[in-house]
């Protein structure tokens, strides 16, 4: 993803185009299921699930020495990636995450350009402890980010086009809500427009999904891997239980 061509991808995203691609980029999983792996009990004082630290391409949360580790690259304004998060993060952190035997990484990955930007932007602005309780409400939230992202008239869509890249970010946040989204969730307004003003950090958030989509390990969102494999139609909860249980957990 090049920034100078980021005005014409920008536009275009705003008819929020199909983003599920079941995970078939990448080295498909086995069907072999591994033997169970043991519960690991956490620091005393803390649990698993609180424990959050920045990746080089995310946020994990969990036990660092996992046996099991998944990673996903979902997309913020995904329907298909909402659907997941909002059936399958609590169980996923209550069953798994918290026993040790998984850790999870969160990777953002900007399938419908501007609008997740955004949200990226905004949802990296806040602290390690808070990334996954934001990600989480944003994705509770998506339908009303949505409504009002379509809700941009075509008059609008056509102003934006003489905006740069940076001001077209700040014009969605606005029209989107996403700025006092946050504000209700203790970033206050100041920091908020710092984090989505600023070129430095635009280009680091767009870094995955540059990467993914150039060695083709993504092809569309959500998309899971296990331990370093892709898993192959995965895009429900439900599936990805199942893949999680035949890798041990």
């Amino acid at each position: 993803m090049k920034f100078a061509t980021l005005p014409a991808l920008f536009l275009a995203p705003l008819a929020l185009i199909a983003c599920s691609g079941g995970g078939t980029g990448g080295n498909d999983t086995g069907t072999a299921t591994a033997a169970p792996v043991a519960a690991v009990t956490p620091p005393a004082g803390r649990s698993w699930a609180e424990t959050v630290s920045k990746t080089e391409q995310g946020y994990v949360m969990g036990n660092p020495n996992a046996p099991i580790k998944l990673v996903e690259y979902g997309a913020r304004t995904c329907p298909t990636c909402g659907a997941f998060a909002r059936e399958g993060f609590k169980p996923l952190t209550d069953n798994y995450v918290a026993s040790g035997k998984v850790s999870f990484e969160f990777r953002d990955y900007l399938v419908h350009g501007a609008p997740d930007l955004v949200l990226t932007l905004l949802g990296t602005c806040t602290t390690e402890a808070a990334f996954f309780p934001v990600l989480e409400q944003m994705y509770a939230n998506q339908n009303g980010f949505l409504d009002k992202l379509q809700a941009i008239s075509p008059a609008q869509q056509q102003a934006l086009q003489s905006q740069t890249p940076l001001q077209q970010v700040m014009t969605l946040a606005e029209a989107m809500g996403a700025i006092d989204f946050v504000k209700q969730r203790g970033i206050p307004e100041a920091k908020a427009r710092q984090c989505l003003s600023s070129q430095a950090r635009l280009e680091e958030v767009a870094k995955p999904t540059e990467k993914a989509t150039q060695d083709g390990t993504v092809t569309g969102t959500p998309t899971f891997i296990i331990n370093g494999n892709t898993v192959p139609n995965t895009v429900t909860w439900s599936q990805l239980e199942t893949a999680l249980k035949a890798a041990g957990a």
